[in-house]
């Protein structure tokens, strides 16, 4: 790196403030294709024009597709393993045999662990055979790992009930059969491979859409889906065993909430059968009807339940939950779902803020220091000013093992490659998380690295766009540079060029309050993006805010609109060609419709 005046090398702040940072990806902005039959027939099924258009460019075709009852979602006997399950389940509870969940440190595996006992009580386990685990992810690993199944074991259970994890824990398995429990694996993620081959778990059962043999038509399941589809299975094989009747069976759909939440944190494609999923939940909690560690995460975040939408799981329930996981225990997390008691809701929502702005500020150095090491690497590849590698893998002793995800994800935005950041675990060994861009398959990434590299990697998993792996820390090299070959074998210069899908011009009439509101009624997420506009602007004003943001007065049509443009510092020219999403901005009681940049053409 280049050293200062003193002889020193600039903080990551200088770096970035001097423009030696790496470049970010500048995308091309690009207009969705919205078919004009499939914008008629919305319209002629009585859907508004502007939502007809931007529902024909996401797929949509008729509005039999808008129905999100629940009555339409995809049957639980479609579900490889959903029945046997229920089969299995009904059996231990008549038993009494003593369940353990076996939950993960996300967000995902923390709301599929309060379903599942909450499920399971409501079908008629008894509370005293009900007990779960969580591992520490500095301890114990990822998954039903030997220490995980040693843990549960004070619990002296008679089944291991895995959520969100399981699928590629064939040790873990095998050392639970050894000591005499049964095993059911609930997963989402891909299983594991050993020498390019598919190998399951030894468990009693595996549910799984992903599984071998698996056609259910949605393979986007979180892990909190697929287990509230077992409880949908196991409802129903009670009923058969006439435990139930449909009338005296109980309600599921109050367990909606926490699906729809693990749903949008775990950042799966919003396919039909999740978007149902999503907006059932969505619906209970606008009416009130959530669990009390849900209000007290709405009330922790600042956020009103009944303006709940999508956003509020990904941007503000969801990181206080998983911050419980990265920097401290899941339990809490896991507690202030499972509990009905609404002061100690409260109680653990404020420890859990407390612990999220921990990790904003944890988060902060560890994304300013892998600035430096970016930095370090473009000089030493002499690509200053120039695009990045294909793929990049950082690593530095200071970094925190529980944000590694989170700043990968966020450089993987910046700069639209594949990237990895590790850090250094308590047993001597690299744990990295990585986040991927479209067209790049991470986990079958790290298969290739394995098998070109035997011994670089000790553990890997995931699936195309999250995967994480751990390695000793003298063969970094091995997989950067095993990295950086599939990389460069698998993406070409039009993988590489980031987009932005944009929905073009906002007709001036729907320039309105009125306009965001019915755009946040709708369920948007992963694949199933939230509109961004485009339109041709004159800049009237710009100026900085809160040192990094950019705030505007633009002139839109003839019409001066508020604009902002958050992390981002450099003037725009007199003219621009704005991408935005639209919000609304409230302030003394009065409403204004501003245009939240994204991009600039």
């Amino acid at each position: 790196m280049h050293a200062d005046a003193r002889g020193r090398a600039p903080s990551a702040t200088q770096a970035v403030a001097q423009g030696a940072a790496a470049p970010s990806a500048q995308p091309t902005i690009t207009l969705r294709d919205a078919p004009p039959r499939a914008v008629w027939a919305l319209e002629q099924a009585g859907v508004h024009p502007l939502l007809a258009r931007l529902l024909a460019a996401r797929g949509l075709r008729s509005a039999e597709e808008l129905d999100d009852g629940l009555a339409r979602l995809i049957p639980p006997a479609e579900l490889l393993g959903a029945q046997a399950a229920a089969r299995f389940l009904a059996d231990a509870i008549a038993a009494r045999q003593r369940l353990c969940v076996v939950a993960d440190y996300d967000c995902d595996g923390a709301t599929a662990c309060a379903v599942a006992l909450r499920g399971l009580r409501l079908l008629g386990a008894q509370p005293d055979t009900l007990h779960y685990v969580v591992p520490d992810r500095t301890v114990h690993g990822y998954g039903l790992t030997p220490a995980i199944v040693d843990l549960a074991m004070h619990k002296q259970p008679d089944v291991l009930l895995t959520v969100d994890n399981g699928i590629a824990s064939l040790d873990g398995v095998a050392h639970a059969r050894a000591l005499g429990l049964a095993v059911v694996v609930t997963d989402h993620h891909l299983p594991a491979l050993l020498d390019g081959r598919i190998v399951l778990p030894d468990a009693s059962v595996i549910v799984n859409p992903n599984q071998p043999g698996c056609s259910f038509a949605s393979k986007n399941l979180a892990g909190v889906g697929v287990m509230f589809y077992v409880l949908l299975a196991l409802r129903s094989e009670l009923r058969e065993r006439g435990v139930f009747t449909s009338h005296t069976q109980p309600r599921l759909d109050t367990l909606l909430d926490l699906v729809a939440l693990g749903t949008v944190a775990d950042v799966v494609r919003l396919d039909a059968n999740n978007r149902r999923l999503v907006a059932q939940g969505l619906k209970r909690i606008r009416a009130g009807q959530m669990q009390p560690g849900v209000a007290a995460l709405f009330s922790a975040a600042g956020r009103d339940p009944r303006r709940a939408g999508a956003f509020d799981f990904g941007f503000a329930l969801g990181p206080r939950i998983n911050a419980a996981g990265r920097l401290a225990d899941m339990t809490l997390g896991i507690e202030c779902l499972l509990t009905d008691d609404a002061a100690r809701a409260a109680e653990l929502a404020h420890a859990l803020d407390g612990i999220n702005r921990e990790r904003r500020e944890v988060e902060t150095g560890m994304r300013e220091q892998a600035e430096v090491l970016l930095q370090a690497l473009l000089e030493r590849d002499d690509r200053i000013g120039t695009e990045p590698p294909s793929a990049l893998a950082l690593f530095d002793p200071a970094f925190h093992e529980g944000v590694v995800g989170i700043v990968a994800s966020r450089l993987k935005d910046r700069l639209h490659r594949p990237t990895f950041v590790f850090a250094l675990g308590k047993d001597g060994l690299l744990k990295g998380s990585g986040r991927s861009i479209p067209g790049f398959h991470l986990r079958d990434a790290l298969d290739l690295v394995a098998k070109r590299h035997p011994g670089v990697l000790t553990r890997f998993g995931g699936h195309a766009m999250a995967a994480g792996c751990t390695l000793a820390q003298d063969q970094f090299a091995a997989f950067d540079a095993g990295l950086q070959q599939v990389a460069r074998e698998w993406l070409d210069a039009a993988t590489l060029a980031r987009r932005l899908l944009s929905d073009g011009p906002l007709p001036l009439e729907h320039f309105t309050a009125q306009t965001v509101r019915a755009l946040d009624a709708q369920v948007w997420g992963q694949a199933f993006e939230a509109p961004v506009f485009c339109d041709e602007v004159e800049v009237v004003s710009q100026r900085l805010v809160g040192e990094k943001h950019l705030k505007l007065t633009v002139k839109h049509a003839g019409v001066l609109r508020d604009a902002i443009w958050f992390g981002h510092s450099e003037p725009l020219a007199g003219r621009v060609r704005l991408a935005y999403r639209l919000s609304v901005d409230e302030y003394n009681g009065r409403e204004r419709v501003q245009m939240v940049v994204e991009a600039v053409g």
